[in-house]
């Protein structure tokens, strides 16, 4: 099992960048693949970004694709997310994930264990 936390939300005007961390506890990490979903009053939660459990291979929602950037350092039991671009549309609490199932995958019902959340919000 694992434990996640976020980390790195908070305001920030529309253009500028913000790097979210995910630190997880618990043993075997890096088996994990992990990933970023976000969710808004308005919507349902949405998958934002995901990568496999060593790190090789990455997917991206079309609307953050070219701006926003994961990565993982298993050493260091951590998950980021890069931000750049920021838009108010990218407004929302995001939430890291981790699957049992090691390989990266886009569906939320493939994610075991959930942080409690960390909002971003973009002000135009």
């Amino acid at each position: 099992q694992v434990q996640l936390v976020e980390s790195g939300g908070g305001l920030v005007q529309a253009g500028g960048s913000l790097r979210l961390s995910c630190q997880a506890s618990g043993r075997k990490f890096g088996s994990y693949g992990v990933g970023w979903f976000r969710q808004t009053p308005e919507k349902e939660r949405e998958f934002v970004a995901a990568i496999n459990w060593i790190g090789q291979s990455t997917d991206y929602a079309p609307s953050v694709k070219g701006r926003f950037t994961i990565s993982r350092d298993n050493a260091k039991n951590t998950l980021y997310l890069q931000m750049n671009k920021l838009a108010p549309e990218d407004t929302a609490v995001y939430y890291c994930a981790a699957s049992d199932f090691g390989d990266l995958t886009v569906q939320s019902t493939e994610y075991n264990y959930w942080g409690q959340g960390t909002q971003v919000t973009v002000s135009s």
